[in-house]
């Protein structure tokens, strides 16, 4: 029997073996709060249902043909729900990812393992912004195996999503806020910009201003305004003024 003053958990399923999205069928009629709303049995499929469906938590397995869990991640365009890994992989081995999703249930599981699983989930839905950090920062460990783009974390509206960073195209800090600047839209990130440059330390992002980071790929034009200052034009016509303590970093670009 449900309970009425708990709030209904919108899930989906996604597992490519039809006899485990039976077994969590089952399981999750059992307990109380969980709406299931759809299943998947491919990557494919699970992209399409979670922009579809746009359901509160995603219990999704590892291991399947084509997309795996992590690349499905990564694929998830808009709101991000909250996700739990289900997988054969042993305990150490998701360790080795730096697993940060809400939960991992290995495979085989208890019914009340998944309901420890699905109580993590129910609150952490409480506080979105530390879900979308904790899985941008597993599918950047896993991105570092298969030197795909790194993501990071940005606010559209009330939603947290995730976004390329080599898809960015500068940081830009306006008052208390800090703008990601992409091709043709900006979103708002969740760290400052102190933060966000110390992480991206010795990578292609520059800081060419006390309140600018700019993705140096997308750099189409160097203009001199005088002996120690720069105009950069990105690629998508933002410009930016290189400030004269910044200027060496100019120098270095020209070389």
């Amino acid at each position: 029997m449900s309970d009425p003053s708990v709030q209904a958990l919108r899930t989906l399923i996604v597992d490519d073996e039809r006899a485990a999205r039976d077994v969590l069928r089952r399981d999750l009629a059992e307990i109380n709060g969980v709406e299931l709303v759809g299943e998947a049995e491919n990557g494919s499929a699970a992209l399409e249902r979670i922009e579809e469906l746009r359901p509160d938590l995603v219990l999704l397995d590892i291991q399947m043909p084509v997309h795996d869990g992590f690349e499905v991640v990564r694929g998830i365009h808009g709101r991000l729900p909250l996700i739990v890994f289900v997988t054969a992989y042993s305990e150490h081995a998701l360790k080795a990812f730096e697993i940060g999703a809400v939960d991992y249930l290995l495979k085989p599981f208890s019914v009340e393992r998944l309901d420890r699983s699905i109580d993590r989930a129910r609150r952490a839905n409480r506080n979105p912004r530390d879900n979308a950090e904790r899985v941008a920062q597993t599918v950047n460990a896993a991105a570092q195996r298969s030197q795909a783009s790194a993501k990071i974390v940005a606010c559209h509206g009330r939603d947290f999503v995730l976004v390329d960073l080599d898809q960015v195209y500068a940081f830009q800090a306006s008052g208390e806020i800090v703008w990601i600047q992409m091709q043709d839209r900006r979103y708002r990130a969740t760290q400052t910009l102190t933060a966000i440059a110390a992480k991206l330390a010795g990578s292609e992002f520059l800081r060419v201003h006390r309140g600018i980071l700019v993705n140096s790929n997308k750099i189409s034009r160097i203009s001199s305004l005088s002996s120690r200052r720069w105009l950069l034009t990105l690629a998508n016509g933002l410009q930016y003024t290189v400030s004269k303590r910044n200027a060496a970093i100019v120098r270095t670009l020209l070389q």
